[in-house]
């Protein structure tokens, strides 16, 4: 270990030449910054780890049956679990993807669950994100420079490989491919996540494409190479946001999306991966509902609990937030990103009484959870060599293909202010390594 947190210094700045980075719009600019590693890894025991595992598979299994049900029958609002109203008015909801049942009829092929652990040791999933998750690449390629670094730490430590990613990524494109070639369609170079979208294309072995490779012919999807000849496709993995997909479908300004894919999609000749439309299930005020649809459609009882949530929509939930607001987390359901969530505590009395205004006026709008006070990892300060405690959550990956499997890795990200419980990399929050014990 404490080579690793010898070689800190050249590991980021390794980072830093490969593009290991992460950009954001600030402010109408676009600004690309170092997403800064730390070399402490999180190290999640092998019994925590297989709980975890069948928890977050549990988990993804429910939310994509329940995607097959509002795209479809809509029985969980038929039987009264899932008020009508909670579903329609979500913004994630996409009456443009109705009836539309994907291959294999997987919704959610790459979901991130981001979860924290409360100082009493006790798990709780924090988000549902089946839209767009991104984040495997980091401690992908960290582990790459650490492994270099000292390869003797990993020869004296347990820690189960997690370089078998891109293969997990490959198998369940492989499966979910309607016949054609893989593609990771990324929207370009100015996009938060394209180190990772050119990442996972070389090691996978899929085509990295923007629209102006891809175009619709006869409901089927081709790409062009540079020669001008055309391959069909058989999945796209793509990495832009539904609103931008398919000029003719949603967005019509779409400057990023590729014409008339949505036509091919719903005569089942590509897989999109994930599926438009999954934003219905990872909606914030949803994850309310998840464990009541783990037990309505997998007659289970789940395994991972949700952060105690309120729903303002509720009369009774709505009464007890307004008047407790002021220990309460309120999170706005269509941010992301750390975005929207504010603290009660940290509010004075004149903001307290706005947000109760606002809570009345737009109850649909907000969840409401208590605070678990998740646990510290140690991380190094910014000169490099003393140890301070910061917050950190994890981003777990769970691929659902011919099986549902969950990565023996994730994603560990840590705020830097001492302060604050927001990890988030938007927010200014680091990364480390999260390693998996075998035994």
């Amino acid at each position: 270990m404490e080579r690793l947190k010898e070689h800190a210094r050249s590991i980021n700045n390794l980072l830093a030449r490969y593009g290991v980075k992460f950009g954001i719009y600030k402010n109408g600019t676009f600004k690309e910054q170092l997403f800064p590693f730390d070399p402490i890894p999180r190290i999640i025991p092998k019994n925590e780890w297989d709980y975890l595992e069948k928890g977050l598979a549990q988990r993804v299994n429910a939310l994509n049956a329940f995607l097959r049900d509002i795209y479809g029958p809509k029985q969980i609002v038929k039987d009264g679990v899932v008020p009508e109203d909670f579903i329609f008015a979500s913004s994630g909801y996409l009456p443009q993807c109705e009836g539309i049942c994907p291959p294999g009829g997987i919704f959610s092929h790459i979901s991130g669950i981001d979860l924290v652990q409360s100082k009493d040791g006790e798990w709780y999933v924090l988000e549902d994100n089946l839209r767009v998750p991104s984040g495997a690449s980091y401690p992908l390629i960290a582990r790459d420079l650490t492994r270099r670094a000292s390869s003797e730490t990993f020869r004296q430590n347990s820690v189960m490989d997690n370089r078998n990613y891109p293969a997990m990524l490959k198998e369940m494109m492989d499966y979910a491919n309607v016949g054609g070639i893989n593609v990771i369609l990324t929207p370009g170079r100015f996009n938060s996540a394209y180190f990772e979208h050119s990442f996972l294309a070389e090691r996978t072995g899929c085509v990295l494409a923007m629209n102006q490779d891809l175009f619709v012919e006869n409901n089927r999807v081709y790409y062009r190479d540079m020669e001008g000849n055309k391959q069909k496709v058989g999945a796209i993995y793509r990495r832009i946001s539904d609103e931008y997909l398919d000029p003719m479908t949603f967005l019509p300004e779409s400057l990023i999306g590729v014409p008339n894919l949505m036509a091919a999609y719903k005569a089942g000749n590509v897989a999109i991966i994930n599926a438009p439309g999954n934003g219905v299930a990872d909606d914030k005020g949803i994850y309310y509902f998840v464990p009541k649809m783990v037990k309505y459609y997998l007659n289970e009882e789940p395994i991972l609990k949700n952060a105690p949530t309120y729903l303002p929509f509720y009369e009774e939930d709505r009464k007890y937030v307004l008047e407790n607001l002021d220990h309460l987390v309120i999170k706005d359901v269509a941010e992301a990103g750390g975005y929207g969530v504010v603290f009660g505590d940290k509010l004075n009395e004149v903001e307290l009484e706005n947000l109760r205004h606002l809570i009345e006026k737009e109850s649909r709008r907000f969840i409401a959870q208590e605070v678990i006070d998740f646990i510290d990892l140690k991380i190094l300060d910014e000169d490099g060599v003393t140890e301070v405690e910061r917050k950190a959550d994890l981003r777990a990956f769970v691929l659902s293909g011919e099986k549902t499997e969950v990565w023996p890795s994730g994603l560990t990200r840590f705020s830097r202010n001492p302060d604050s419980f927001v990890v988030n990399s938007s927010q200014g929050g680091g990364f480390k390594d999260t390693w998996v014990l075998s035994r």
